[in-house]
């Protein structure tokens, strides 16, 4: 399309939950609902649009083993837009990956910087690994190089204890989720255990990764301090498999990682019964391939929240929570569209029929 033509998006526009329109125009890469007149090059494209789906849990530049090269990186992106997946919070990441802010062609990214972990107790080559008298100061620089978000690994597996175990005292998390703050940055962090969950809310926290410890004496506080999750169930799919291989070494920590399997769904359909705010996130990258989506929303609905606000937490509250715009007038024209109605079937975002990044639809 040219950069003269204009896109006419007709059908069912889900701008929000309660706003459904007819139609829309894409002109210089922006949104409008006026027709504008005098042209004549228009394409035209049918369906049921969304946003732009949001991955608030997705690492692009990493690999298995640590920082991927650029052409790694580009094919992460273009997986995830594929998908469309259009926004994403890369939850971590050692890979400097700001030239893809100069690609109109990928999806956007808002970046927590690098994981900040205890010494030996995260994946080797992911995270900067230190003690915590430096937490402050490593907080407060990946706060700078971030885009509003800091990640700290909360939990871990401790060799000596054998089973997950917090990565760092209290005041510690204290003073550096305070100097985030002060920097203008929000602070999430992974955790599977329970055990550091009370006193990294406490804390100030605002987002926890993974949850699968939450449990009923801990939901209370999460949703009084508005602590969101986000669950990444297509990962924790993947615990019988990792508890497996540490059957010998750590039968603790397998069987741990065991129980939280099991009690996934009930923990994450406790936590939004709550209404403690979920979002979808998948984990991509690393040892988890990027493009999985539509998945994670499908596994939302299989917990047992609304179809509805499991489509919410990967577009309209998405995008509210992550401070950027939906389908409003102006906002950059990014938007997926669907032969039919994820509303009725949200395994529908497993096909879309087009997508639409800065205006331009994705051959």
């Amino acid at each position: 399309m040219s950069d003269q033509a204009v896109l006419h998006v007709k059908g069912r526009i889900l701008v929000g939950p309660d706003d459904v329109r007819d139609e829309l125009w894409v002109l210089g890469g922006r949104i409008s609902y006026d027709r504008p007149f005098g042209t004549q090059d228009i394409r035209t494209v049918e369906g049921w649009a969304l946003p732009g789906l949001v991955d608030a849990h997705c690492h692009v530049g990493l690999g298995p083993h640590g920082p991927v090269d650029a052409a790694t990186a580009e094919k992460q992106a273009l997986t995830d837009r594929e998908a469309g997946t259009l926004l994403i919070r890369d939850a971590g990441s050692p890979s400097d990956t700001r030239w893809v802010d100069d690609r109109d062609d990928l999806p956007k990214i808002i970046r927590a910087g690098r994981h900040i972990a205890r010494t030996r107790r995260y994946i080797r080559n992911f995270a900067h690994e230190i003690e915590p008298a430096d937490l402050v100061a490593y907080v407060a620089q990946e706060a700078r190089r971030g885009d509003g978000w800091v990640k700290l690994v909360g939990d871990w597996i401790d060799r000596d204890l054998g089973d997950l175990a917090p990565s760092w005292p209290r005041d510690a998390v204290e003073a550096a989720i305070a100097e985030a703050h002060r920097l203008g940055a929000r602070v999430t962090a992974h955790c599977f255990a329970e055990s550091s969950l009370q006193d990294l809310v406490e804390a100030g926290i605002d987002c926890i990764e993974h949850a699968t410890g939450l449990t009923e004496d801990l939901i209370p506080l999460f949703a009084s301090r508005g602590v969101a999750i986000v669950p990444t169930l297509v990962n924790i799919a993947t615990f019988p498999q990792l508890a497996a291989g540490g059957d010998t070494k750590f039968p603790c920590w397998s069987a741990h990682m065991r129980r939280l399997h099991e009690r996934r769904y009930d923990t994450v359909r406790s936590a939004y019964d709550a209404g403690i705010p979920v979002y979808v996130g998948t984990d991509a990258g690393g040892t988890l391939a990027h493009g999985l989506v539509a998945g994670e929303v499908a596994e939302l609905v299989t917990v047992g929240i609304p179809p509805l606000d499991a489509l919410a937490a990967t577009s309209w509250a998405a995008r509210a929570w992550l401070g950027r715009p939906g389908l409003e007038e102006g906002a950059p024209a990014d938007l997926v569209v669907y032969e039919s109605d994820p509303r009725a079937d949200v395994r529908v975002l497993a096909s879309p029929r087009r997508v639409v990044l800065n205006g331009q639809v994705v051959e």
